[in-house]
């Protein structure tokens, strides 16, 4: 078995990233005595995983399955959570996942946080790891998390964050500081363009997950073994994938573009989405000034009444729907009845009057207030030699670089900057450095292109 010793970083951007150092033996032979003492036994109201069997404790769980030894609390009251929270703010960093449920509800329904810890070194244990129950524990205070989060030693550990963030957000006016997002990471690290949880269990932890109970509702309890076992997985595995990553990050010198790319996702407009600016968000092809003052209206009708209700927008209306609305302009219940897109909810007469009033909003709003379509990519000029150019120079550099070509531009952005558009993200930061500045000098002509066999080269001219 191997052991990794987990410290703080002397440097680092993000106030204390991993530095990880492996030693071999030991930590084996203090795991088996450690699990020989607490086999049968009560311990802290938590549980003891051994052997893919969990020994009960005061919380009165059944056995379930789990192949590591790791000690498993479930949470449900503030002082527990307060104390696994000031314990974990002596470590370099703690692992975070949450369950969900956002089918039925406009903002997402919070089910369960798993958090997990590196392992101390001398206890013989994996590292604790805690299961918080906000529908248990329904009078828990979530302030000891948020303090956590506030913590700027111990870096806060997800994967595929901007779900998970965006509920502390919402909920506590919260982002995890310092944060790290393992998806993020892999990206920059190689592993392709949004790689999955499971992906890199497999690749980095050399095991395998059993993903039956991803689908679960979350907001039933008790909760099954299977469930429980799943939730630990995704923290457990983590820590092992962070330590991973960081090694890697710290060899390469990336730290920067991860630390460029986490901003977007604890920027609060990310996650803000006012009413007046919902239009923006649908798609549609008509440029029709009037057309566009129906959809922003309809559209901000949708966007208020699904917060204020706490619904899908979907349950509203869809988009498809609503663009079938701005077109046929209804002005009368029967009307409305005549859609074809329109489902049965929103035909209530609640959503209906709204939806006949947005309506009528639109047809009256005066020319100088409606929504100006962005024409200018349709007026683009596009030379398209230098588009294929540059397509060739970002295949080259994403290969060189072991980084997802999508990551660093879009074929729009290829576009953009074949019609001499220089306002891009993919010509900043991090991605200026990796691609975007040997894409203006190829657009200026100061390099060339040549092959060599599968490789591609720059040279200067």
């Amino acid at each position: 078995m191997r052991a990794i010793e987990a410290r703080p970083a002397a440097s680092s951007t993000l106030g204390g990233w991993l530095t990880a150092r492996v030693r071999s033996g030991g930590r084996e032979e203090a795991s088996e005595r450690s699990a020989r003492g607490y086999l049968g036994r009560e311990e802290a109201g938590g549980v003891f995983f051994e052997g893919r069997r969990a020994y009960s404790g005061k919380n009165g769980m059944t056995p379930c399955a789990l192949g590591r030894k790791t000690f498993m609390q479930i949470i449900t009251t503030t002082d527990a959570l307060a104390e696994f929270c000031t314990a974990a703010k002596e470590h370099p960093y703690v692992t975070i996942d949450t369950e969900f449920l956002r089918e039925r509800t406009y903002w997402s329904k919070l089910c369960l946080i798993q958090m997990a810890i590196p392992a101390t070194s001398g206890t013989g244990k994996e590292g604790d790891a805690v299961l918080v129950d906000p529908i248990a524990g329904e009078a828990m205070s979530m302030e000891p998390l948020y303090d956590l989060f506030r913590h700027k030693h111990t870096v806060k550990v997800f994967h595929a964050a901007r779900q998970d963030l965006e509920i502390f957000f919402v909920e506590g006016g919260v982002f995890p500081e310092p944060l790290f997002d393992t998806q993020v990471a892999a990206m920059v690290c190689g592993f392709g363009e949004q790689v999955g949880y499971e992906t890199l269990v497999k690749k980095i932890a050399k095991e395998n997950l059993d993903k039956t109970s991803r689908f679960t509702d979350w907001s039933r309890r008790p909760l099954s073994a299977a469930q429980m076992e799943y939730a630990l997985c995704d923290v457990t595995h983590l820590r092992v994938i962070y330590e991973f990553l960081a090694a890697q990050l710290a060899k390469n010198g990336r730290q920067l573009w991860v630390e460029e790319e986490l901003q977007v996702l604890t920027n609060p407009a990310t996650y803000t989405v006012t009413p007046e600016d919902a239009w923006m968000r649908v798609k549609t092809r008509t440029t029709s000034g009037r057309f566009l003052a129906l959809v922003k209206e309809l559209a901000r009708f949708r966007e208020d009444y699904s917060q204020k209700h706490n619904v899908p927008r979907s349950r509203v209306m869809k988009d498809d729907a609503l663009l079938e609305l701005a077109s046929t302009r209804p002005q009368t219940y029967e009307d409305l009845g005549r859609s074809r897109l329109l489902q049965r909810e929103g035909r209530k007469s609640e959503i209906a009057d709204g939806i006949l009033a947005a309506v009528k909003a639109g047809v009256e709003m005066r020319p100088e207030d409606m929504p100006k379509p962005d024409l200018a990519r349709e007026q683009m000029q596009v030379n398209p030699a230098l588009a294929d150019l540059l397509r060739v120079l970002l295949k080259a550099k994403s290969e060189q670089l072991g980084v997802a070509p999508k990551l660093i531009a879009s074929a729009a952005d290829l576009d953009s900057i074949a019609a001499g558009e220089r306002d891009l993200e993919s010509l900043r930061g991090w991605r200026a450095e990796a691609f975007g500045d040997d894409a203006l000098r190829l657009c200026r002509g100061e390099i060339a292109l040549t092959a060599k066999g599968n490789d591609v080269r720059v040279i200067r001219v």
